[in-house]
C-alpha cells in the first residue's frame, strides 16, 4: 500500500470513529449542559439568555404541550445567543426552554441512500420507509490540502452534445449554470443525470417551488436516472437554516462517495437560493448589508461550499459539480452571478432568446465556457471548436444586417461563410432531451461539421 493509500485510510477510520462519537450523542439526552430561557423573538430569529454554546451547536427550544423545535446557534452577542429554528416555531411562548445539545448537524451517508429523496434534516420524503445508512458524516466536511488534490485530466461524459463538444467538462471540474427563470434549467440538469457517466448522481435542490420537486424526480429523473441518484430537497417554504443545510447534506453526500473512490456527478438547484437563505440568517441577526443587500458573510459561504467539489486524493474519486445561478432580470452582473464566475471552474449559459425560439438546450456559446477543456481534450478539438465558436459568433454580429436585407453577398468572405453554416451551427446546438449523445460521438460529429482551414 503507498504513503496515499494509507493516508486515505487512516482518515477514514479517523471519520468512522468520530462520526459514531456523533450519533452516540445523539442519543444521549442533554440534561447535563445548562438550559437557559427563550427571552425574544424578531422575524425567525430567536434570542436566549442563562446558556452558553458555540457557533453551529444544537438547541432544543421546549414549548407548551412539549412542543419541540430544534434550532442552530448562528450568532451571539454578550450574554444572549442568537438561533435559527429548522423547523416550525408555531407554538413557541416567552420563557420557553432552551437545552443546548452537544451535538453538530450531521447528513446520513450509504449505499441506503441511491434512490431516495430526503429533506434538509436527513429525513426521507418519499414515504419508502426509514433510511437504510449506518454512517454520519458532518455537514462541514473534511477540507482537502490543495496540493494533494489529483489534477483534472479526463473528461466527463454528460451526453449533451453541445458541452461534450465544445464546453468539454473534466471530472472534478465546477461549473455554473447560469440562466433566468424559465429557460430550461431543470430540464438541462434532468439530461445530465439521465446519461452521465458517473457512478452517483447527487440532486440538491435549493429553495425552489415545492411543486418542481415530484415533476424533477417523477418527469425529469425517471427511474433510470433514481436508481443511482440521491435528491437533497428543501423547498422555498423551508426556514433558511434548512436551506443551508440542504446545500451542505448535499455535498456531503457527495464527499462520502467520492472517498470510497466513486465519481460523483453534483447538481445544485440553485446556488443563488443558497446565497439568499445565508442573507435571510446575517441580516436577521444584525450584520450589516454591502454589495446591493447581500452581506459579507454571503461571499465567504459561497466558495466554502463550493470548494468542497472536485478531486480527492490521486487514485480517489471525484466530484463533478454543476450550480446553477440564477440571474435576476437575466442580469448577468448580478453579485451572486459575478462571485460564482470568479471561483468556478467555467460556465454555462442559457439565453432567453434561444429559449422563447424554440430552440433547446438554450446554451449561449458566445458567453459559456469550460476552463479545464484545453488540458482534457486533443488540439484538433480545440481548435476545431475554436473555429465553430468564431463563425457563429460573426453570424450573430451581423444577423440583423442579414435579416433586413442591408447585407450584400460577397462583401464578406467571413459572413458569407457564417450566413451559409448558420442553419448546420443551429442544428448541431439543439439536441432532443430523450436522446443521449456519447463524448465521442459528439466529438465527431463536431470534426465532420466544420471545414478545415
Amino acid at each position: 500500500m503507498n504513503t496515499t493509500d494509507t493516508s486515505q485510510s487512516e482518515r477514514s477510520d479517523a471519520w468512522v470513529s468520530k462520526l459514531q462519537a456523533y450519533k452516540n450523542k445523539i442519543t444521549q439526552k442533554p440534561l447535563h449542559l445548562v438550559q437557559g430561557k427563550l427571552t425574544r423573538m424578531v422575524g425567525l430569529t430567536l434570542e436566549a439568555v442563562g446558556c452558553q454554546a458555540a457557533i453551529g451547536a444544537r438547541c432544543i427550544i421546549t414549548g407548551p404541550d412539549n412542543n419541540n423545535v430544534e434550532a442552530e446557534v448562528v450568532g451571539f452577542a454578550g450574554e444572549r445567543l442568537y438561533l435559527m429554528p429548522t423547523g416550525n416555531i408555531h407554538g413557541l411562548v416567552p420563557n420557553a426552554r432552551v437545552i443546548p445539545v452537544d451535538t453538530v448537524s450531521y447528513a446520513p451517508v450509504g449505499e441506503g441512500l441511491l434512490g431516495r429523496v430526503i429533506d434538509g434534516a436527513g429525513k426521507p420524503l418519499d414515504g419508502k420507509g426509514p433510511l437504510e445508512t449506518a454512517a454520519l458524516a458532518p455537514l462541514t466536511g473534511s477540507p482537502i490540502n490543495p496540493l494533494q488534490r489529483h489534477p483534472i485530466h479526463e473528461p466527463l461524459d454528460v451526453g449533451v452534445r453541445a458541452i461534450n463538444s465544445l464546453l468539454t467538462v473534466g471530472r472534478g471540474q465546477r461549473m455554473g449554470l447560469f440562466a433566468g427563470s424559465g429557460v430550461g434549467k431543470s430540464v438541462l440538469l434532468g439530461m445530465m443525470t439521465r446519461f452521465t457517466t458517473a457512478d452517483v448522481i447527487v440532486v440538491g435542490m435549493i429553495g425552489e417551488r415545492g411543486r418542481e420537486v415530484k415533476e424533477f424526480v417523477e418527469n425529469i429523473l425517471g427511474e433510470q436516472g433514481m436508481e443511482r441518484a440521491v435528491v437533497v430537497a428543501t423547498p422555498a417554504d423551508t426556514p433558511p437554516l434548512l436551506r443551508l443545510h440542504g446545500a451542505m447534506m448535499a455535498t456531503s453526500i457527495a464527499e462520502h462517495f467520492r472517498d470510497q473512490g466513486k465519481q460523483v456527478l453534483l447538481l445544485m438547484d440553485s446556488l443563488t437560493r443558497f446565497a439568499q437563505a445565508q442573507r435571510e440568517i446575517a441580516l436577521a441577526i444584525g450584520e450589516p448589508p454591502a454589495t446591493k443587500g447581500y452581506p459579507p458573510s454571503v461571499f465567504a459561504k459561497i466558495p466554502q461550499l463550493v470548494e468542497r467539489a472536485g478531486n480527492g486524493d490521486k487514485g480517489g474519486g471525484s466530484i463533478t459539480a454543476f450550480y446553477t445561478v440564477l440571474v435576476e432580470g437575466d442580469d448577468h452582473n448580478d453579485p451572486i452571478a459575478d462571485a460564482a464566475r470568479a471561483i468556478l471552474d467555467g460556465h454555462i449559459v442559457l439565453s432567453r432568446d434561444l429559449s422563447d425560439a424554440g430552440h433547446y438546450p438554450a446554451i449561449d456559446i458566445e458567453a459559456s465556457i469550460s476552463r479545464v477543456m484545453t488540458a482534457i481534450t486533443e488540439e484538433s478539438q480545440q481548435k476545431t471548436a475554436q473555429r465553430f465558436k468564431k463563425i457563429y459568433s460573426v453570424f450573430q454580429q451581423n444577423k440583423d444586417l442579414v435579416s433586413v436585407g442591408a447585407y450584400q453577398e460577397g462583401s464578406d468572405p467571413g459572413i458569407d461563410e457564417a450566413v451559409r453554416m448558420n442553419p448546420e451551427l443551429m442544428e448541431f446546438l439543439q439536441q432532443d432531451m430523450q436522446q443521449p449523445i456519447s463524448l465521442q460521438d459528439s466529438r465527431d460529429q463536431l470534426l465532420g461539421l466544420m471545414p478545415q482551414s
